[in-house]
């Protein structure tokens, strides 16, 4: 499986497991597995939700940012990797 570093974390919400991505390779659409990395994150994870502004997005281009709901803990300056086979 190939691992493209399309963008990074600027910021995560604890309390409703929501992290803020912003990409700057590639887009990010629903159903694209990723992967988040950094010191201590190592989260692999399927793309099951986008928001942009509060609202439901099916892709975030690139040069935006958009919330991605996550299932563990990431921080600020987490890579995002977008994982093919």
């Amino acid at each position: 499986m190939a691992e493209k570093a399309i963008g990074k974390i600027t910021n995560y919400f604890g309390r409703i497991g929501v992290a803020v991505v912003e990409l700057t390779e590639e887009p990010l659409r629903v159903g694209d597995n990723i992967r988040i990395k950094g010191h201590t994150t190592d989260l692999e994870m399927q793309v099951a939700s986008l928001q942009i502004e509060h609202e439901e997005v099916d892709e975030v281009k690139v040069g935006e940012s958009g919330g991605l709901k996550v299932s563990d803990v990431v921080k600020r300056n987490d890579i995002v990797y977008k994982v093919t086979e």
